[in-house]
């Protein structure tokens, strides 16, 4: 039987006059992996605090069991400024004996990218003081983890991590043997990590086994239930009354959650986008042409980030762009909004970007842009405009949109300089969409946003007709908002990945792999590598973007079959017929990625 580690009961916790928390009673045992879950502002950070016991409860109690170790990741860390990163994460270990503990390697290798710390100017002997926060907090969760615990309290241990960090990190939590409680908006974190979720919603908190998938559908069952009671559910209530007219033997057999009544909950979801109806909206909006870059190279001051990059972004395309830091993922969308805004005048270092006449950009960049701080909420996103057109008929007010993205009508009343930070974030999501962009450039949209403030711009996004680019370090996000992934990797160029982020993973690995041998032997070779001409090189590049100009044609070709099967299901004839095209292009189209993998080594 699990020992229990931590008993929260009947805990309240008050902010001015407002219920955070309210009689909350909960219990983290051995074994537990949990996330929580809920809206900034209703109380996850004030739980976690409470339960490691950095914070009083008004009423109720929390107990510790004896002896129990406990490693807590704060949102803000209290590291010494005047310390090296040696002295914090390591102490006084030899170099011997930390370097012989597997442990600390994987750690050190996991956040830093390597035992020397690259990117730390004096490696392990770098001062605390001039980091970044960023810097900072990737110290602080090494330091929590390199410790041993039998229970980690993290509060948003992604913040500041990469593709790779947040995978390496997923995969050194599931090996842990330590309980864990989890605050955190990425999604993909929570399915991989966790096996209960506490949902915290107005001052109570809702318990879930599994993780973020299974906690959408049990949530979605729980509110199916719960809105016999709510007016605008009329078509949800009457089921749930004419269920409960057939008899006392039908109420006592019905079933606790289970797959059932997920698969009846999503029976009738269309996908998510129409995908071809998209296209021909944003063939309307925007022409042929988008951004055609033609043997581009970007700079970022001395240093030189892409090369002999050609590419086109076309009409609804939906690009997440993912790749190492520094890589040049930033630089590379300034480029195309400083030429968009400047009608071509603006070019890069080398080459020529084209943007179309009919681009209308909206730049959502990682600085919050500054408001006046006395608007209203409403004021500011008036001062775009009254009205908006989300596209395929759907129109809303500025009032509406507000409310879509988590504005109370109370709330729209805010001071600008009241709001959170992301709020604010949202406020700034918000003005971009309502000046109706035709191009959207998206760099790390999901900072400070929590899992509903993001599922509800996802679902602005399903039906946003329009080209788009999306940085972003959440996976769950990239994956679910776009169509292709291109990658970084930091060898000066852009590359398609027909699997999306798993690939980029791999060959990051790959990557990886190869360069510790090619740096540690000095062995003379007997016979040099054959070694590619810069002639071949580019003929290799240019077939590969011609290959992956097919693939996309390929890609939209198989969502058109897709949605014909679905149209003439009854059509038995017509059916056979676009199955057998649809096989023909799938067979296609993995030749043609196998040939897209071996041009993408030579290129």
């Amino acid at each position: 039987m699990a020992v229990n580690l931590v008993n929260v009961e009947q805990v309240s916790k008050v902010y001015g006059t407002r219920a955070l928390l309210d009689g909350v009673s909960l219990g983290v045992s051995e074994g537990d992996r949990i996330g929580v879950v809920g809206r900034n502002g209703d109380g996850k950070t004030t739980l976690i605090r409470m339960l490691a016991k950095l914070e009083e409860a008004d009423t109720g109690r929390v107990t510790h069991s004896g002896g129990l170790r406990l490693g807590v990741l704060t949102q803000h860390d209290s590291l010494d400024p005047q310390a090296t990163i040696r002295h914090e994460v390591i102490g006084d270990l030899a170099d011997h004996e930390w370097a012989g503990s597997a442990k600390i390697r994987d750690v050190l290798t996991g956040l830093f990218g390597g035992l020397a710390l690259p990117g730390f100017e004096h490696g392990l002997d770098t001062v605390i003081a001039p980091l970044s926060g960023g810097e900072r907090r990737r110290i602080a969760l090494a330091k929590l983890l390199i410790a041993e615990q039998d229970l980690i309290v993290l509060d948003e241990p992604t913040n500041h991590l990469d593709v790779e960090g947040i995978s390496w990190l997923a995969a050194h939590l599931r090996a842990r043997r330590s309980a864990l409680v989890c605050v955190t908006h990425d999604r993909w974190f929570l399915d991989q990590v966790c096996t209960r979720m506490w949902d915290v919603q107005r001052g109570s908190v809702h318990e879930y086994e599994g993780g973020y998938s299974d906690y959408v559908f049990a949530r979605a069952e729980r509110e199916r239930i719960a809105a016999t009671e709510e007016v605008k559910r009329q078509n949800l209530m009457r089921k749930e009354l004419a269920w409960l007219r057939r008899g006392a033997p039908a109420r006592t057999s019905k079933p606790r959650f289970r797959i059932e009544a997920a698969n009846e909950l999503i029976a009738d979801v269309p996908p998510p986008r129409d995908t071809s109806e998209l296209m021909k909206f944003a063939n309307a909006r925007l022409g042929k042409t988008v951004f055609d870059l033609e043997d581009v190279t970007v700079q970022a001051g001395p240093k030189t980030l892409l090369t002999h990059l050609t590419w086109q972004l076309g009409p609804g395309d939906r690009i997440g762009l993912v790749g190492v830091n520094g890589a040049g993922k930033t630089s590379l969308l300034r480029a195309l909004a400083d030429a968009a805004r400047s009608q071509g005048e603006v070019q890069p270092a080398a080459g020529k970007i084209v943007a179309g006449k009919t681009v209308k950009l909206a730049y959502l960049s990682q600085e919050v842009a500054e408001l006046d701080k006395n608007l209203r909420v409403l004021e500011a996103v008036q001062q775009v405009r009254d009205r908006v057109d989300l596209g395929k008929g759907r129109e809303m007010t500025a009032g509406q949109l507000c409310e879509q993205f988590g504005f109370s009508k109370e709330k729209q009343w805010t001071p600008v300089g009241d709001l959170s930070g992301g709020e604010r974030r949202r406020l700034q999501i918000l003005r971009l969409l309502m000046d109706e962009p035709n191009v959207l450039f998206l760099d790390e949209p999901t900072n400070d946003l929590d899992i509903e403030t993001l599922t509800q711009l996802e679902d602005l996004l399903d039906g946003w007709p329009g080209s788009m680019i999306v940085i972003s370090h959440d996976r769950f996000f990239i994956e679910r908002t776009t169509d292709r992934v291109m990658a970084l990797l930091g060898d000066r160029s852009l590359r398609m990945l027909p699997r999306g982020v798993d690939e980029y993973l791999e060959r990051r690995k790959r990557m990886e792999a190869e360069a510790v041998p090619a740096s540690a032997s000095a062995a003379p070779k007997a016979a040099p590598a054959a070694t590619v001409s810069p002639q071949a090189a580019r003929a290799a590049k240019k077939e590969l973007q011609k290959v992956e100009r097919q693939l996309d044609k390929m890609s939209t070709r198989e969502t058109e079959l897709h949605a014909q099967i679905a149209a003439h299901a009854t059509d038995f004839e017509k059916v056979a017929a676009l199955d057998a095209e649809l096989r023909e292009l799938v067979a296609e189209r993995d030749e043609l990625e196998m040939r897209w993998l071996e041009l993408a080594e030579d290129a």
